[in-house]
């Protein structure tokens, strides 16, 4: 069964605060295969075979910024150690690839997978520079908005909550682009279950 490896790299780390013990903690609660730890200085890594849990993963550090974010898409020797940290195989040296090439990407996000145009990497990358592109122009106030709307709220609901009128929650919303956000995080869910060559259907 193939699996992501996701090695993240924080940027320009010597001269900023270490940012890895907080991300780890905001994302202990997605599933993942092995969870994400520290590998070493400011880098940290983990394994997921969950395909909507890779886009929660990227979501999250795009919004935070500061990170490049390698995944790389094959098999594991198995038995799975314990500690991510411990793996071996042809998935953790393509994640170790990709995040020494995401440095020079956009959006700093690099997708490897063993034949990279059979499997869907590509597509993959595209969709993920084009979701981030989406996130970052979002302001504070349309990540408010995002935030209620992904909660459950509805749009009368996130009004009350933001003090604003209904009609400014869907200016705000589209102005954030969600609707399209929403897409993009289901298409990059689709193209991850290709490549982890699971169904989501």
């Amino acid at each position: 069964m193939r699996v992501a490896v996701v090695t993240v790299d924080q940027v320009g780390s010597r001269g900023a605060a270490d940012l890895v013990a907080p991300t780890l903690a905001a994302l202990a609660a997605l599933p993942t295969l092995r969870a994400f730890e520290r590998t070493a200085g400011d880098e940290f890594q983990g394994v997921l075979d969950d395909a909507a849990a890779l886009p929660r993963v990227v979501e999250h550090l795009v919004r935070a910024g500061g990170w490049s974010i390698g995944i790389g898409f094959g098999d594991v020797d198995r038995p799975l150690p314990p500690s991510a940290r411990a793996g071996r195989g042809p998935a953790y040296q393509l994640a170790r690839n990709a995040v020494d090439a995401a440095k020079g990407t956009p959006w700093r996000i690099c997708v490897r997978a063993p034949d990279p145009a059979a499997d869907g990497a590509a597509a993959l990358e595209t969709a993920l520079w084009l979701w981030a592109t989406v996130l970052d122009r979002r302001t504070t106030r349309g990540w408010e908005v995002a935030d209620l709307l992904e909660g459950g709220a509805t749009h009368a609901q996130a009004a009350r909550a933001l003090g604003i009128s209904a009609p400014a929650v869907t200016q705000r919303a589209r102005a954030a682009g969600i609707v399209e956000g929403r897409r993009a995080r289901e298409l990059a869910t689709y193209l991850t279950a290709q490549l982890l060559e699971v169904d989501v259907s």
